[in-house]
């Protein structure tokens, strides 16, 4: 009878599997936010366009600006979005090896260390692309304070 130690596998691979789960739980909350800001953005520049023809010329200027703006800022957004979301993908894929190297009796420890790691940097490519459109929302928002 041979159940037993299989279970006992599977277990250990659950267990060793929980916490990039959890992590996936953090990183969809953060695509969550991601793409609530990219929404309001677009949002924001639509407005902008409807209105364009209607601003005299000196403010059209101003508003081509803020839409210039508004453009780096989705791309800042965007490259956030798909860093993370490669992120994502990795853990999915290092928790998936994990289970097929359970059941196929393979050592994938190092394979699976190595794409956490890369899950690990594309997660800190995406939180510094998400640092560097707040930056620029917030000196944009100071800029037309003044």
């Amino acid at each position: 009878m041979q159940p037993e130690p299989v279970v006992s596998n599977i277990a250990h691979v659950i267990q060793m599997s929980v916490a990039p789960v959890f992590l996936l739980t953090g990183v969809g909350a953060i695509l969550s936010v991601l793409i609530n800001r990219l929404g309001r953005i677009v949002d924001r520049a639509r407005v902008i366009e409807q209105h364009l023809a209607d601003v005299a010329s000196d403010g059209r200027a101003l508003a081509r600006l803020e839409l210039t703006t508004l453009g780096r800022r989705m791309r800042l957004i965007n490259w956030a979005i798909s860093s993370c979301t490669i992120s994502a993908l990795l853990v999915c894929v290092v928790i998936a090896l994990l289970f097929v190297g359970a059941f196929l009796h393979v050592n994938v420890s190092d394979v699976a260390a190595l794409l956490f790691v890369f899950a690990m940097l594309a997660l800190i490519g995406g939180l510094l692309g998400f640092l560097r459109e707040i930056y620029l929302a917030i000196a944009t928002a100071r800029l037309g304070m003044r």
